[in-house]
């Protein structure tokens, strides 16, 4: 669902001590100084995806400043990533200047004093998170901050077109898929910053990477297709059979496995929420699964109980270290890789 803060409605006397406020809620504590006399109408829209926020911001000109007075009063451990569409910033952070035109990207840390000026209307999404949910070191992330990325070519470019599709998507995304797309535009920033550093990556080279990326965003998608495969995957990238399990190979696992990995670790989530109560052949049917007598099998496999007994264990608060104990053969669908995430074709 999204948060939408807009000052249209408010009198244009008030407008710039609250938009002060909703920037300052919305993302963390900053200093927001408006560059004009009576202040245009300004809208924030934003959504949660997993570890993500994705806030879509409009407003005219302004400045804003993140002081070591401000970093003290919190979301010290948090990073922006601003991709601009219309206007023009500037970003000082480090002794560095950066100029984003529309087009390119740029990421500042909220740890460290940084200043942000918009000198003429504007727009831009901004991508918000938590450093912990980008498993990189501090080196890596201090090669990502305030520096220009535009969307030429390389893995830039990459970031530049997920993050634009998962933006324009976000409104109509199941939470739990959601949750996956985000994981995946924050492991391709994390080889972004392998690729700065001039680091070899466990990853496909790029152009393998770029497939990658697709081709998991369409199988999260189509999770509850249960006439998903690799033969359809491959046909709707335009690869062959063979090259699409070529990729898998830097998964650690087949297509289908991996598709049923993720189909089963949705089944896991839906179970266990209270609302409704779906029955378990329904949450089957509803992420791909075809046999009841199958899913069961695989379930338990995978977790060490049946889908019944972990929907009956959740609903009455046993804890989860009880009622979930992955079996020695089976896959914690819950400690998927932290690469791009993708699902595997059923079996």
């Amino acid at each position: 669902m999204s948060v939408v803060l807009d000052t249209a409605a408010i009198p244009p006397a008030d407008r710039a001590e609250y938009w002060h406020e909703a920037v300052s809620r919305t993302f963390i504590p900053l200093d927001v100084s408006l560059l004009e006399g009576s202040p245009t109408p300004a809208r924030i829209s934003s959504h949660r995806l997993g570890d993500l926020q994705v806030s879509r911001v409009r407003s005219g000109p302004q400045r804003v400043v993140r002081s070591a007075g401000l970093i003290a009063r919190g979301g010290e451990d948090h990073l922006t990533l601003a991709l601009q569409h219309r206007g023009t910033a500037r970003l000082v952070q480090d002794d560095c200047q950066v100029l984003l035109r529309p087009g390119a990207f740029a990421i500042s840390d909220a740890g460290r004093p940084f200043a942000k000026e918009l000198q003429e209307s504007f727009d831009f999404t901004a991508f918000h998170w938590p450093r912990s949910a980008v498993g990189i070191s501090e080196e890596d992330l201090r090669v990502l901050t305030a520096r220009p990325f535009d969307a030429g070519e390389g893995t830039a470019r990459l970031v530049t077109t997920y993050l634009g599709r998962l933006s324009r998507a976000a409104d109509a995304l199941e939470p739990d898929v959601a949750g996956r797309l985000a994981t995946t535009a924050l492991d391709l920033l994390a080889a972004l910053a392998c690729e700065l550093r001039g680091r070899s990556v466990p990853e496909p080279p790029e152009p393998s990477l770029v497939t990658l990326a697709r081709v998991k965003d369409h199988i999260l998608r189509h999770l509850g297709d249960p006439g998903l495969s690799p033969e359809r995957i491959a046909a709707a990238h335009h690869v062959s059979v063979r090259y699409l399990h070529k990729l898998f190979r830097y998964e650690d696992a087949t297509v289908a496995r991996w598709i049923q990995r993720q189909r089963l670790d949705m089944c896991r989530r839906e179970l266990a929420r209270p609302a409704g109560r779906a029955t378990v052949a329904a949450v089957a049917g509803r992420w791909g699964f075809v046999s009841a007598s199958h899913f069961s099998r695989a379930f338990r496999a995978a977790y060490g109980v049946s889908p019944r007994e972990w929907q009956a264990g959740t609903g009455s608060g046993l804890p989860a270290s009880r009622a979930v104990r992955p079996s020695a053969g089976g896959s914690a669908a819950g400690h998927a890789s932290r690469r791009p995430v993708v699902p595997d074709a059923v079996e």
